[in-house]
C-alpha cells in the first residue's frame, strides 16, 4: 500500500516540473543582453539596464510612471492598483508599435491607446529612436540606461508634449537652458530643439534631444563642467553628480519645471554671492575710476610732487583726505609701499606703471572669468556642510569657523609653498593634540637636515631634535613638545590621504605678511588656542573651555582631546568672492589653479595639459607616519657618510623650519 504523503510529494514534482519548462526557456530567452544598448539593438526593444545602472533604471522607471500626467496609460498589468505605473522588472519589454497587434493576441489593453494620436505617433517614433540612436543621443552610460528605463515605465508616452504640440513643462525647461550663462555656464552645450511644425520622427527626436539637454545641465550645475583631476591631482572633494533618475522625477512632477532646476545650483551663500555679482558685473559698463597712466610718482620732501591722480590714488588705498589734495606725500608713498609688498612688486613707494596696472586690478572681462571659475570649483565641494564647519580660503590665507549658519569666528593662516602647495579636502575634525612631538618627515630629514650633519653631526642636538637609529639603516628625527617645536604647542587633525593638518607654530611674525605661503603643505594658524576653544565648544558645549583653559594644559605630555561632534573641515581656493561690504574681492592666483581651472573651461571637455601631484609623504611633515621610514634604497648612514655630496647652505633650525 503507497504513502499518501509520497503521492503527494511526486504529483507536486511533476507539477513543478511542467511549469518550469516554459520559465526556463524565457529565462534563456532573455539571458542575453550585456548592456541596455546592446539589448536595444538585438532585440528591437526598449529593454531594462545592466549593472550598474540598474539601480537608477529602476528610480527612472518610478519617475517615469509618476510623471505620466500627459496622457495617462489604461489599467494594465504594469499597473498599480492606484493607477500609478509600477517600475518594470529587468528585461521586460517597453510598448513597441506593435503593440496594439500584441494586445489582441493577449487580450491585455494597448498601453498606448489612451494617448492623444499626436502623441501616439511620437511615442512609436520614440520606441524606434531608443532601439537603434540611443547611444548617439545619450554618450552618457548612465543617463542612457535611465532614459531608457524612463519612458519605458511611461509606456514611451513624451515628457514635452501634449497632442503634438510643447506644453508648458517644456517651455519652461528651454527658457531655463537659455539662460544657462547666469550660472557662469555655456548656453552652447545645451542646445535647445525646436517642436513647431515637426514631423513625428522629428518631435520624437527632440523630445529626446531635449532630455539629453536637461540632464546634462543638471550634471554640469550641481558637480561642474569636468572632473577636478584635470586640474590638478591635488584635491579630493565630492563632485556629485545627480542621479538622473531624480533629476528626470523632479523635473516630471515640478509645477515649475524651470524653477526645479535651479535646485541643483550649489546651496552655498558664496556662490549665491558670486552669481549675482556676475550678473551686476555683466550689466555694468567697466569703471572709469581707472587710475590713468603718468609720470612716475615718488616723494619728495622738500617740494611734494603734485598730479591730479592722487586722489583717486588715496582712494584706491584707503586713505582719507581733501579732494583737492593734489600732493603726493609721505603717507601716500608708505601706502603704497604696503600695497607693493602685499603684491610682491617692488618696494620703493614710487607709483610706476606696475603699480599702478596691480591698483587698477584686471581688467572687467578677466574678473567675469575669475568669477565664472570660482563657481565651478564651488561645484567640487560638498553640497551639504552639517551644522559647523572650518572653511580654508587658500588664497585669502583665512579660515573661518560656521556654526548654525552664522560665521563665529576667524583668523589668518600660513599655507603650503608654491611649489609644496596646500591640498583641497573636505574632512572632519576628530582630535585636538597639545603639546605634539613632530617627526620630522624623510624629505626634510634628506633635502635638508642631512648636507648640514655631513658637516657638524652634532647639529641636531643643538637644533632641539633627537634622533633613534633602527636595524634597516633608517632613522626616527623627532622634536619633543616644547615651546621651540615646529608645531607649536596645539595640532588639529582631521585625517586625510595628503597627511596635512592645522597647527600652532613658533614663527608668530609669519603673520604680519599679506602673502602667507611659506609651509610644506599644512596650515599655520594665527590663534590655536582660541581656535581650539571654538571648536570644543562646539563639539563639547557642556565643558565650558575658553582660551586660557587650553593654555594650561601646555607643558611636556602629549595630549589628545577628541572630538565627538561632526565639524567639516573644508580646504576651498576662493580667489574671487564676496565681502562683508558686498565688495567683490579677487586674490592672486597663487597655485595656479585658476587658470587651469579657466582652460579646461575653455577646452573641450576639459581637457587640457596633465597636472603635476605634489610630493605628499616626501614634502609633508606629519605626525600620522609611523617612525622610522627609511630612504628609498638608501640607508641613513650610507647618506651621511657614503655618498660624499656637496655641502648645501645650512638649514634653519626648528623656529624657522617652514611647516
Amino acid at each position: 500500500m503507497s504513502d499518501p504523503r509520497y503521492e503527494r510529494i511526486l504529483a507536486s514534482t511533476a507539477l513543478a516540473l511542467i511549469l518550469a519548462a516554459p520559465i526556463g526557456a524565457i529565462a534563456q530567452d532573455a539571458g542575453a543582453p550585456a548592456t541596455a544598448s546592446t539589448a536595444l539593438a538585438e532585440s528591437g526593444r526598449v529593454a531594462a539596464p545592466s549593472e550598474p545602472a540598474a539601480k537608477g533604471a529602476e528610480a527612472a522607471a518610478a519617475a517615469g510612471a509618476a510623471a505620466l500626467s500627459v496622457a495617462p496609460a489604461a489599467p494594465s498589468e504594469a499597473t498599480s492598483e492606484t493607477g500609478e505605473a509600477a517600475p518594470s522588472p529587468k528585461g521586460a519589454a517597453a510598448p513597441s508599435a506593435n503593440s496594439a497587434i500584441a494586445s489582441e493576441q493577449t487580450g491585455a489593453p494597448d498601453p498606448l491607446a489612451a494617448l492623444d494620436p499626436a502623441d501616439r505617433a511620437v511615442a512609436e517614433k520614440i520606441h524606434d529612436l531608443l532601439t537603434v540612436k540611443s547611444d548617439k543621443l545619450f554618450a552618457n552610460k548612465r543617463e542612457r540606461a535611465v532614459v531608457e528605463s524612463f519612458y519605458q515605465a511611461r509606456h514611451l508616452a513624451p515628457l514635452w508634449l501634449d497632442k503634438g504640440v510643447e506644453n508648458a513643462r517644456a517651455r519652461a525647461v528651454i527658457a531655463r537652458l537659455k539662460s544657462a550663462d547666469t550660472d557662469g555656464l555655456d548656453i552652447n552645450d545645451y542646445n535647445t530643439p525646436t517642436f513647431a511644425g515637426l514631423s513625428p520622427d522629428a518631435l520624437a527626436e527632440a523630445e529626446l534631444k531635449l532630455t539629453q539637454a536637461v540632464l546634462t545641465y543638471a550634471r554640469h550645475l550641481q558637480a561642474g563642467r569636468f572632473p577636478y583631476s584635470r586640474v590638478s591631482l591635488n584635491i579630493e572633494l565630492p563632485q556629485v553628480p545627480p542621479d538622473p533618475a531624480e533629476v528626470l522625477a523632479k523635473i516630471g512632477q515640478a509645477a515649475n519645471a524651470g524653477a526645479a532646476l535651479d535646485d541643483f545650483s550649489p546651496p552655498h551663500e558664496g556662490y549665491r554671492q558670486l552669481k549675482a555679482m556676475l550678473a551686476q558685473m555683466r550689466g555694468k559698463a567697466a569703471p572709469a575710476n581707472e587710475i590713468a597712466d603718468g609720470p612716475l610718482l615718488k616723494l619728495n620732501a622738500k617740494m611734494p610732487m603734485e598730479d591730479p591722480r592722487v586722489p583717486l590714488l588715496r582712494e584706491r588705498l584707503g586713505l582719507g583726505g581733501d579732494a583737492s589734495d593734489l600732493k603726493y606725500d609721505a603717507k601716500i608713498a608708505e601706502a603704497v609701499k604696503r600695497f607693493q609688498h602685499a603684491n610682491e612688486l617692488p618696494v620703493t613707494g614710487s607709483l610706476d606703471a606696475r603699480t599702478i596696472k596691480e591698483l587698477n586690478g584686471p581688467p572687467r572681462d578677466k574678473q567675469i572669468e575669475t568669477v565664472i571659475s570660482n563657481m565651478e570649483r564651488w561645484r567640487w565641494y560638498p553640497r551639504d556642510l552639517g551644522a559647523s564647519s572650518a572653511i580654508v580660503n587658500l588664497p585669502d590665507f583665512s579660515l573661518r569657523v560656521t556654526h548654525n549658519g552664522t560665521q563665529i569666528w576667524s583668523t589668518r593662516i600660513v599655507i603650503g609653498k608654491q611649489d609644496m602647495p596646500t591640498p583641497l579636502l573636505s574632512e572632519t575634525m576628530k582630535f585636538i593634540t597639545i603639546n605634539p612631538t613632530w617627526n620630522v618627515p624623510p624629505s626634510i630629514v634628506n633635502n635638508e637636515y642631512l648636507p648640514w650633519l655631513q658637516r657638524d653631526p652634532a647639529a641636531l642636538e643643538r637644533m632641539g631634535l633627537r634622533v633613534t637609529y633602527n636595524r634597516d639603516g633608517s632613522v626616527h628625527i623627532f622634536q619633543p613638545p616644547g615651546e621651540a617645536n615646529a608645531l607649536g604647542r596645539i595640532r588639529f587633525n582631521f585625517p586625510n590621504r595628503f597627511l596635512v593638518y592645522q597647527h600652532d607654530t613658533p614663527d608668530k611674525h609669519m603673520f604680519a605678511h599679506d602673502v602667507r605661503a611659506y609651509s610644506h603643505g599644512c596650515m599655520r594658524v594665527q590663534d590655536p588656542a582660541k581656535y581650539a576653544e571654538v571648536l570644543l565648544n562646539i563639539a563639547r558645549p557642556t565643558e565650558n573651555w575658553t582660551a586660557d583653559k587650553v593654555k594650561r594644559m601646555f607643558g611636556t605630555g602629549e595630549q589628545d582631546i577628541q572630538l565627538p561632534a561632526q565639524i567639516w573641515v573644508l580646504l576651498t581656493y576662493q580667489n574671487a568672492f564676496v565681502d562683508e561690504a558686498g565688495k567683490l574681492q579677487i586674490r592672486r592666483d597663487i597655485y595656479n589653479l585658476d587658470n587651469r581651472t579657466l582652460a579646461a573651461i575653455k577646452t573641450e571637455r576639459g581637457m587640457i595639459e596633465p597636472p603635476q601631484e605634489r610630493k605628499r609623504e616626501e614634502a609633508v611633515a606629519t605626525s600620522q607616519r609611523r617612525p622610522g621610514v627609511a630612504p628609498r634604497n638608501v640607508s641613513f648612514f650610507e647618506a651621511l657618510f657614503g655618498f660624499g655630496r656637496p655641502m648645501q647652505a645650512r638649514p634653519v633650525p626648528p623656529r624657522g623650519i617652514t611647516r
